[in-house]
């Protein structure tokens, strides 16, 4: 069975495993939330998507478990199931962030992402200087070079950008920092997208830095050469928006 509107599939990492039918549902209801069709606040009429999707009362209330553990709705005594105000969804959740970048996102998204990054990164290349191993730099370098290789691709130059950042995170050997890639680099991607579109500088200088200083053993080098990256991402994506002031924050 295939529902219309449920065109997403779950994410490397979803923290839910529905198949099928189920995961169909959970995707529909998810994309409507993130459109605004069923309002923050908003009492979801669960007998009509049973209706609507021609599906069991089971799959339906199985859906609306998953979308309760992410922060999405939530069951109100004689009243029913609840869209939550945005703020308190988790974004913190693989699907759920994936589900928002996939409806576009939200004003002052990409400056709050810059703003984690630039907490975490530095400190992860600080660490990554003091732990690599000769894997970790390989995985470096190989971003590194397919960074070089795409030559103003820009799909491959987005991909190469993610593998970069991916293995910088792994190689700090901090499983929390490890962790946070998959909250980082889908916002990355988008946002690469955006930059690479026009004219951009050539990155792989500022990213060479941080090899360099993290293949030294240079914890203070890596975390100024990852700072001096931030920032130029900045100032890039400021050129991205100021150029088209469509493109989100």
């Amino acid at each position: 069975m295939t529902i219309p509107g449920a065109t997403g599939s779950a994410s490397f990492g979803s923290m839910y495993a529905g198949r099928g039918t189920h995961r169909e549902v959970v995707e529909w209801l998810a994309a409507r939330i993130f459109a605004g069709t069923f309002a923050e606040s908003e009492v979801i009429d669960l007998g009509g998507v049973m209706g609507e999707l021609q599906v069991s009362q089971t799959v339906v209330r199985e859906a609306v478990k998953v979308l309760t553990a992410k922060g999405l709705v939530a069951a109100r005594q004689k009243r029913g199931t609840v869209v939550r105000p945005r703020e308190r969804w988790n974004l913190l959740d693989d699907d759920v962030l994936r589900w928002q970048l996939g409806a576009g996102v939200s004003e002052g998204f990409y400056g709050e992402l810059h703003a984690l990054r630039c907490a975490i990164e530095p400190a992860a290349a600080g660490l990554a200087a003091g732990h690599r191993t000769g894997e970790d730099l390989a995985a470096l370098e190989d971003a590194l070079a397919a960074m070089a290789d795409a030559r103003g691709a820009v799909p491959a130059l987005v991909e190469a950008d993610a593998a970069f950042h991916t293995a910088l995170l792994a190689a700090s050997h901090n499983r929390f920092f490890a962790r946070l890639h998959q909250l980082i680099i889908p916002g990355l991607r988008q946002r690469d997208l955006h930059v690479h579109a026009g004219a951009f500088e050539d990155p792989v200088p500022l990213h060479a830095a941080v090899v360099a200083a993290v293949r030294d053993g240079n914890a203070e080098g890596a975390r100024r050469a990852m700072n001096i990256l931030l920032e130029r991402a900045e100032q890039d994506h400021a050129r991205a928006t100021a150029a088209d002031p469509v493109l989100p924050q």
